[in-house]
C-alpha cells in the first residue's frame, strides 16, 4: 500500500495533476478555470499539495483578497474522491490554520462550518463581516480571537455573486 506524502508547495509540473484532481473532486472544470484565472490575474499567494507518487490527492489555493488588504482567501480545497473521509483534508487545512494563527495572517474560507471548525478556523470571528457570500458559512483563521468588522472583496476571478468559492474536502 502506498501512503500520501508530506504537504508541500505546488510546482508548475503539478498543474496537470492539480487540474485532474479538481475535475474529479468537483465533477467538472469550473474550479480548474477558477484556479487558472487566479494564476493569470496574479492573485494566487500559495498553492499546497499532498502528493501520492505521480498523483496529487490533496490541494488548496490561497489568494489575496482585494479587501481587506493583507487578508487571504482559501479556495478551492480539494481531496481526491477516493481519499476523502480519511483525515487528509483536515490535515491539509489544519496545517494552514496553524500557520495563519502563528503568523497572524487572516485567512477567510467559505465552506462547511463543521469541517473548517475542526481544522482550526473560527466561525464566530467572521460574525461582523460583510460579504457577497453567506457569512454563516464564512470562517476565519489568524484573527487572534478578534471579530473584525470588514467588508470582504474577493479576487475578481470569483465574480460578484452567486457562485461562491467552493471546497471539496472531507
Amino acid at each position: 500500500m502506498q501512503f500520501p506524502g508530506f504537504i508541500r508547495p505546488a510546482s508548475s509540473g503539478d498543474i496537470p495533476a492539480i487540474d485532474a484532481l479538481l475535475k474529479a473532486a468537483f465533477g467538472g472544470s469550473e474550479e480548474v478555470a477558477l484556479v487558472h484565472a487566479l494564476r493569470r490575474d496574479g492573485a494566487i499567494r500559495g498553492e499546497q499539495v499532498i502528493p501520492l507518487g505521480d498523483e496529487i490527492i490533496g490541494y488548496y489555493a490561497l489568494s489575496a483578497m482585494k479587501s481587506p488588504a493583507g487578508w487571504l482567501c482559501l479556495a478551492p480545497v480539494a481531496i481526491a474522491p477516493g481519499w476523502q473521509g480519511r483525515g487528509h483534508g483536515r490535515r491539509l487545512v489544519s496545517q494552514l490554520a496553524a500557520w495563519a494563527d502563528q503568523t497572524q495572517t487572516v485567512i477567510a474560507v467559505l465552506g462547511a462550518p463543521a469541517f473548517y471548525a475542526k481544522a482550526g478556523f473560527v466561525a464566530a470571528a467572521a460574525a461582523a463581516l460583510t460579504s457577497p457570500y453567506p457569512v454563516a458559512q464564512t470562517l476565519l483563521a489568524g484573527a487572534g480571537g478578534k471579530v473584525p468588522q470588514q467588508k470582504l472583496i474577493y479576487p475578481a476571478a470569483f465574480g460578484k455573486g452567486p457562485t461562491a468559492p467552493k471546497n471539496a474536502s472531507a
